[in-house]
């Protein structure tokens, strides 16, 4: 596609884990992917907000092992996928972006998001964004300050200052504040002049570059080299390992925003949340006559202002208020509202018992589709295996197990050593100890099977890969 110099590139960056919004986000699969704001994910709520006439395909900024994640969920957007081979935080991703960016399109005015924030009035956005864009083309680093709409402590402030001469709707940044306590985010709000700070920015490419050469040297000469030697397969970017690694881990507002003097700020009453917390989430979600936001199979009972979601099992709520309680298939968060900032401890203690529940669902996602375990036992697991129409698991064979794959539902072509079998519904085959073995779905709708494995180890990590569609060893 060839750009205009009024495009816009979206830059959507994909690397936080969303702890606070355990047990649904984790860092397997974080909020970002999850429909928390509407039917659709968030990254792909995000990537619809930026389409349309003067809009480049976006640019995606994720963790490597997000990759497949952000591929299918931004499936038929022409989206550009860069892998961080570790987080470094949102200067680095911000820095490669624009090397990207300038390296394609010299010019390129960049508006840089996250992927997992909610927007209610998008008009508005985009009303805010032309502003933006303008001043960007002037040689400005804009913000998106957002008017408060209460005494919010887990958001940071912009102080605005004046208007800027010949950038109508856009002020000047007086300063950046940290988050406040209760008292003085009360005054910011009767104050007037402090905005909530997005995380929202637009400028070209080029004027963030040269405030990174300025401002810090060191990080951009190590995403440089980290660019330059980055190699390129499908639609991903793989930066550099080693000088990715290199660079500090900073924010792009210690990093830039709060040193440079070409710092702006456009005001902006959008309806917008970072959804950073399950009271965030109960905040902007619909809710009945008793203040209740109720998600999935729920019933309430004489409660008052809770959140309530539930990903599958029936959920019972008896005369409690002001709580949160979140049900997944293999956990349950049970809490206050107040006490939202708090689930990150959670995570942290069952972090430090070794509970995988921490970080991982029971539902893992690959390439080709997703498996979830169904029974542990002793030397033998079931899980259910479903794969995507046209979709691929690797050719393989295991030192420790055996396993005999089920058909549920559509159907299979199986290698087994030298044989290729067709299978349909209600239909099996047995994969002994060792041999190299592959499945794939050739038609419309997913295959389902049940897979029981049986050895003396089951772990994910007995696998030889021979060939593999997606590129993993």
């Amino acid at each position: 596609m060839t750009a205009t110099s009024t495009d816009i590139l979206p830059v959507i960056l994909s690397g936080g884990t969303g702890t606070r919004l355990w047990p649904l986000s984790r860092e397997g699969y974080p909020k970002q992917f999850w429909p928390l704001a509407s039917d659709l994910p968030m990254l792909a709520e995000t990537a619809v907000r930026a389409e349309g006439r003067g809009f480049l395909p976006p640019m995606v900024v994720c963790n490597e092992a997000h990759r497949f994640l952000v591929a299918e969920q931004l499936r038929g957007r022409g989206a550009r996928i860069v892998l961080e081979p570790a987080g470094r935080n949102s200067a680095p991703a911000i820095a490669a972006a624009a090397l990207l960016a300038e390296e394609a399109n010299p010019g390129t005015v960049m508006w840089i998001m996250a992927a997992d924030s909610a927007v209610r009035d998008v008009p508005a956005l985009h009303a805010a964004l032309a502003h933006a864009a303008a001043a960007a083309r002037a040689g400005r680093i804009v913000t998106f300050g957002m008017l408060p709409t209460t005494p919010e402590t887990g958001y940071g402030y912009i102080e605005s200052g004046d208007e800027l001469p010949g950038l109508p709707g856009v002020r000047a940044v007086a300063r950046f504040v940290e988050k406040p306590d209760a008292a003085r985010a009360a005054e910011f709000v009767a104050g007037g002049r402090h905005l909530w700070n997005s995380g929202m920015f637009v400028a070209t490419a080029s004027t963030l570059l040269a405030e990174l050469e300025r401002l810090a040297p060191d990080l951009l000469h190590a995403v440089r080299q980290a660019v330059e030697g980055a190699k390129r397969d499908m639609d991903f970017v793989r930066l550099a390992p080693e000088a990715f690694v290199a660079a500090p881990s900073i924010s792009i507002d210690y990093a830039v925003m709060e040193r440079t003097q070409h710092a702006a700020v456009v005001p902006a009453s959008i309806g917008w949340s970072d959804i950073g917390s399950w009271a965030a989430l109960w905040e902007i979600s619909d809710k009945d006559a008793a203040g209740n936001a109720a998600q999935g199979p729920v019933e309430i009972i004489d409660g008052r202002n809770c959140f309530v979601r539930s990903e599958g099992i029936v959920t019972g709520i008896v005369g409690l208020e002001d709580a949160v309680v979140v049900v997944t298939d293999d956990a349950v968060l049970a809490m206050h509202r107040d006490r939202a900032q708090d689930v990150k401890k959670l995570v942290d203690a069952l972090k430090a018992k070794g509970r995988k529940e921490a970080t991982e669902h029971r539902r893992a996602y690959r390439p080709w589709g997703h498996y979830e375990g169904l029974i542990m036992g002793d030397r033998f697991q079931v899980k259910k295996i479903q794969v995507r129409p046209g979709a691929k698991l690797s050719l393989q064979k295991h030192f420790h197990r055996a396993e005999h794959w089920v058909v549920v539902s559509g159907t299979a072509i199986v290698r087994r050593d030298a044989e290729e079998i067709l299978l349909r519904e209600n239909e099996s085959v047995y994969l002994p100890l060792g041999c190299v073995h592959r499945m794939e779905n050739p038609g419309m709708i997913p295959l389902v099977l049940i897979e029981v494995q049986s050895g003396s180890y089951l772990g994910e990590d007995d696998i030889v890969r021979y060939e593999d569609t997606y590129g993993r060893t």
